[in-house]
């Protein structure tokens, strides 16, 4: 059940951040966030397969940041390069250290 619940946040969270790199940004910019953003979740799994692991870890991490991502920005991921960004990021940072440090346990024992 943790599992299934952990892919849920990741849908919602990956879809969170698509809507505010939508929202907050026009023209080229947001065409090249929205691509970089989409490729994401491939991406992972591709990283996964090359190295050898499974895509547990690294959905718990990504999973992490995107939900880190919208706690630290409040839904407008534009924020975390805008000037005088840096406690922004510190956050983003330390929010997703300590969600994968409380995350792990919690889906590897389920």
């Amino acid at each position: 059940m943790a599992l299934l619940g952990l892919w849920l946040l990741a849908a919602i969270g990956w879809g969170a951040i698509a809507a505010g790199l939508r929202r907050g940004l026009s023209g080229f910019t947001r065409r090249t966030a929205l691509t970089a953003h989409a490729m994401t979740a491939p991406g992972m799994v591709l990283f996964c397969a090359v190295l050898g692991f499974g895509t547990l870890y690294g959905t718990i991490a990504l999973t992490a940041e995107w939900w880190a991502l919208i706690l630290a920005t409040g839904l407008r991921p534009e924020r975390l390069v805008a000037s005088g960004s840096l406690p922004r990021l510190a956050a983003w940072s330390v929010l997703t250290v300590l969600a994968v440090a409380v995350v792990t346990p919690v889906v590897l024992r389920a």
